[in-house]
């Protein structure tokens, strides 16, 4: 029989939707849970927390160092910090699934991305939570060929792996590093559904026809990565991540940007959950 997945919903994007309204959104749509930004809004952890156990839903943290660094070691303590603050976000009835956190940049070398590596592997232990480190545009996980030496060096390392970030990166659809993809798929532990293209981090919709090939090639790497954690019995949680503006162009829409955004992450829910039933 195939795992279930858990669909967890991004917060980012529905800010300004008061949270009891949409946390009742989420239930009604078959999600299991929601990916949570906590910087990201005026901060009401308990009534968060509350509301997520009264409609029974899991939820995920997404981090990043928002605030002003002027060097490493800047930056790391306030890596530290934002870690530790946002790990306090628990009762006795939720605790994260887990952490997205999106550290580092791409220009720092590989003593400073190792630094970064240790505070999440420190803290993590600390609070028996995990954390997943996203592969993300203008973090140390930019791109394939950044990722790729570091995982060899780091066998325990665990990925939230966003492959839209790649292909736009590398302007292809990394036809010439499935080395590189083939490892980020076996430390992944978690996957961002979002359809980006050579040229974007984010289609226009993954519904149209002119995105078909894009969106066969983020498949075949989800589709191995179902099949990875499906063989090995591992929980399987897919955020389906269409952000807002800019990600998402306005052009002729007739609908609101808020509305949009949702409607393309459910389609996106429904889809894989379809295709993986």
């Amino acid at each position: 029989m195939n795992s279930p997945i858990k669909f967890l919903c991004p917060r980012w994007g529905s800010e300004a939707v008061p949270w009891d309204v949409f946390l009742k959104q989420v239930k009604d749509a078959g999600y299991s849970g929601i990916e949570w930004f906590p910087f990201g809004e005026p901060r009401d952890d308990e009534r968060v927390l509350e509301l997520l156990a009264f409609y029974d839903l899991d939820f995920a943290i997404v981090m990043a160092v928002v605030e002003p660094y002027s060097n490493s070691e800047t930056y790391f303590k306030k890596l530290k910090s934002d870690l530790n603050e946002l790990m306090q976000i628990r009762n006795e009835n939720k605790k994260p699934l887990f952490f997205s956190a999106q550290t580092g940049r791409e220009f720092f070398n590989e003593q400073e991305i190792e630094q970064c590596l240790s505070i999440c592997n420190k803290i993590e232990q600390q609070y028996q939570t995990p954390i997943y480190q996203e592969t993300h545009r203008n973090k140390w996980s930019y791109a394939a060929h950044a990722v790729e030496p570091i995982l060899a060096k780091n066998p325990d390392l665990k990925l939230t792996f966003d492959v839209s970030h790649w292909f736009c990166v590398s302007e292809s659809l990394l036809e010439d590093q499935q080395n590189a993809v083939q490892s980020a798929i076996k430390h992944a532990k978690h996957i961002h559904a979002r359809v980006g293209s050579t040229q974007a981090s984010q289609v226009w919709d993954p519904a149209l026809p002119e995105y078909e090939e894009v969106l066969n090639a983020h498949l075949k790497i989800w589709d191995k990565w179902i099949a990875q954690m499906r063989f090995n019995q591992t929980p399987i949680t897919i955020t389906p991540e269409f952000g807002p503006a800019p990600y998402l162009v306005k052009g002729n829409r007739t609908t609101s940007l808020v509305d949009e955004q949702w409607r393309i992450n459910l389609w996106m829910k429904d889809f894989l959950q379809n295709r993986y039933a």
